[in-house]
């Protein structure tokens, strides 16, 4: 099977996505998004997603989990709990083509 020519346009190429996803499931499918052409977006709080501490560390420090799930993303830290950072979220949400979240039940209606 031959890779994508480095010129080859990627399927989701010019899909902006906005991530709120932390721990396996949500990353994952974020990751797959990034790989496929998307800009992604992550947001993290501002102690920075939890997996980033998980072993095994790698030479900067930084968790090899963590590195591997959150591959083609940005990241952004937001503390959605004030009230200019959901500002600035809802702001990403208007010029984002999907949001992905997988915070526990009612966390979102409540931010």
């Amino acid at each position: 099977m031959k890779g994508i020519a480095m010129n080859q346009k990627l399927p989701l190429q010019g899909m902006k996505v906005l991530d709120f996803t932390r721990v396996l499931a949500g990353p994952f499918a974020t990751m797959i998004l990034g790989d496929m052409g998307a800009e992604v977006i992550k947001v993290e709080p501002p102690q920075g997603d939890e997996s980033r501490t998980w072993p095994p560390k790698l030479a900067r420090g930084e968790s090899g989990y963590y590195m591997a799930l959150n591959r083609n993303k940005r990241s952004i830290t937001l503390n959605l709990k004030h009230p200019r950072s959901r500002e600035i979220a809802v702001q990403l949400a208007e010029k984002a083509d999907v949001v992905i979240e997988n915070f526990t039940p009612g966390v979102a209606n409540k931010l």
